[in-house]
């Protein structure tokens, strides 16, 4: 009992600098979208902000892993959360948005190395038996994140400043870090054994990565099959708010309420399931979680009113967190700790890379023909191979790879 009580006192305490962390991320979000509104006056320069992170991605994600792998998780989040904290504190001070940029691309580089630490990490100190409730716990953190964030962010800004909003801002990510410093160092990282960051390094970790691939094919087909289904959804997020308003009609307060409902409902679908997580096989999880959020944008691909797209949000949002919690219980079983950084970082790439050359190439085909089209194109598309990817998740021989419990396929571990 002692056990076990120690163990979620820690878990606990991850939750919660996740989730701190997490809030952080969404005040950040809306003070920078309206400090970069109000020294340009540009919509594009706003839409630059969603393209930094993507971008800058593609250019790290080669070496992050191998710097990762080979070092503290813990330290690595804790050192990430202060850059962020320092980082939003200087924002204040920029001159223009030249250096506003510079700065954002300091932060995606950071967010590029907490990623991976922090999957990792969760990996190491998550019992393998106790993931699935953990990772349905954590789903309840990032939507409570996605619906308080903005709102205190909102509020800060009404009460005091941009300005005070953003160094409020920083101290959540010290708060996150103070946190952290609590729990247990799982590794003995011994300097004189780490390896230069050098070409032939990255190289050589990126053959690793390849070799277990190529080893434990259907782990890599079913998480990539999983990006490729949830690409489509990036996309129609990325044509959301022109969508909704000049498509279907609704206002700027219509837009916020349907955000609102969707965090609602993925907060809701997330306690359910933290409570009742051993009722669901990690195999439902998925299936249900990515056939039922891919039906949720067939049902907002169609919307013609607030009530018809309300009711697609819902079902997105209340199936996000079945799908969420699967897959990252998946992924944590099944991707060995020694070498899940430098796997999760070129899963990232490939993730960021696609990301970016799609939504690009949907906003112009966007131009070309109707946005409902285009829409509707990707939603059926999305439904598709979500019924594809469960045919794969739900066959009989690969029943090894859905254990929750200590006994794993047979996966080579090459460190």
């Amino acid at each position: 009992m002692n056990k076990i009580v120690k163990e979620w006192k820690e878990l606990s305490v991850l939750l919660t600098s996740l989730g701190i962390a997490g809030i952080g991320d969404f005040i950040y979000l809306v003070a920078i979208n309206i400090i970069v509104f109000q020294m340009t006056g540009s919509a594009a320069a706003v839409a630059g902000l969603w393209i930094i992170g993507p971008v800058v991605s593609i250019f790290t994600k080669f070496w992050t892993g191998s710097f990762i792998d080979y070092r503290s998780k813990k330290k690595v989040i804790i050192a990430t959360y202060l850059l962020r904290a320092a980082l939003i504190a200087l924002i204040p001070f920029a001159s223009n948005i030249f250096v506003i940029y510079a700065i954002l691309v300091f932060l995606s580089v950071a967010k590029s190395f907490f990623g991976p630490s922090s999957i990792t990490y969760t990996a190491m100190l998550v019992p393998q038996s106790k993931r699935k409730r953990f990772n349905s716990i954590r789903s309840v953190t990032s939507s409570g994140a996605f619906i308080i964030g903005p709102a205190i962010g909102g509020t800060l800004i009404l009460l005091s400043s941009i300005q005070m909003t953003l160094w409020i801002n920083a101290l959540f990510f010290v708060m996150a870090a103070l946190l952290l410093v609590r729990l247990p160092e799982k590794e003995d990282i011994k300097r004189e054994l780490i390896p230069s960051m050098n070409m032939a390094q990255i190289w050589s970790d990126f053959t690793i990565v390849s070799r277990f691939i190529s080893k434990n094919k259907y782990i890599a087909f079913i998480y990539l099959g999983f990006i490729l289904v949830m690409i489509f959804s990036f996309a129609m997020d990325a044509q959301e708010v022109v969508f909704t308003q000049r498509v279907v009609g609704l206002s700027e307060v219509d837009y916020s309420l349907l955000i609102s409902i969707t965090g609602i409902g993925s907060v809701s679908s997330g306690v359910l399931l933290s409570v009742f997580s051993s009722k669901f096989s990690l195999r439902l999880m998925i299936v249900v979680g990515v056939l039922m959020t891919a039906v949720g944008y067939v049902v907002y691909a169609f919307s013609w009113s607030f009530l018809t797209i309300t009711i697609g949000f819902l079902i997105i949002g209340f199936f996000n967190s079945f799908m969420n919690a699967g897959i990252s219980t998946f992924y944590q079983n099944n991707i060995p700790v020694p070498i899940m950084g430098r796997v999760t970082s070129i899963f990232q790439l490939i993730q960021s890379g696609v990301q970016v050359s799609f939504i690009m190439g949907i906003g112009i085909l966007a131009d070309v023909i109707s946005l409902r089209t285009t829409i509707v194109a990707l939603a059926i598309i999305m439904l598709l191979a979500a019924f594809t990817f469960s045919y794969f998740v739900l066959k009989p021989q690969k029943n090894l790879y859905y254990r929750e419990e200590k006994e794993e396929p047979d996966k080579e571990v090459l460190v």
